[in-house]
């Protein structure tokens, strides 16, 4: 399956979830995470801060933000800032995602872990997006900050497209599928 097919069939499927749903199962993924020992050991972790379309976080970014430091992503260009997370979010871009406002941006070398937004995964660790290349770009170069793709239960494949610039992630968490490389 192409990837423009495969980011419509997702869509999809996506709509189909209730607000109960979704919320079942980011609480089933963000669980699992909270208990896995490279969480508990973390200091520095990127978030997203989710669409409506996209595993819900914004518990999980006010619960961490209380004892571990959040950053989230901010566009800048083709590429992502990474950004502590404050409170005061805006939502004054080009794509109408909330992001920081700050000033003081961070390496992201220097996260312990990023937890990345997906269309698709798949179970070898491969995820796609949703085409604009910014995460691919974040995580191109990176070696130390461990990387978790995160999902629908719907949004997981036995296999996806991937291209020579796609990173593998070091891990898949959906709520009924837990991996890693």
């Amino acid at each position: 399956m192409e990837k423009k097919e495969l980011r419509a069939l997702v869509k999809q499927l996506k709509q189909e979830l209730s607000q109960e749903q979704k919320l079942h199962e980011s609480k089933a993924v963000f669980d699992y995470i909270e208990s896995m020992d490279i969480f508990k050991q973390a200091q520095s972790i990127l978030l997203y801060h989710s669409l409506p379309d996209e595993l819900p976080t914004h518990h999980i970014i006010n619960k961490w933000a209380e004892t571990k430091q959040i950053y989230l992503p901010r566009v800048n260009g083709d590429d992502l800032d990474i950004l502590p997370y404050d409170s005061s979010l805006t939502d004054d871009n080009r794509f109408h995602i909330f992001e920081p406002t700050g000033t003081q941006v961070f390496s992201p070398n220097n996260l312990d872990i990023i937890i990345v937004p997906a269309v698709a995964l798949d179970k070898q660790c491969n995820r796609m997006g949703r085409g604009k290349g910014f995460y691919d770009r974040l995580l191109n170069g990176l070696t130390h900050p461990y990387t978790i793709g995160v999902g629908f239960s719907c949004q997981l494949f036995e296999t996806i497209p991937c291209e020579p610039h796609d990173k593998r992630l070091n891990a898949v968490i959906t709520p009924d599928f837990k991996t890693t490389i």
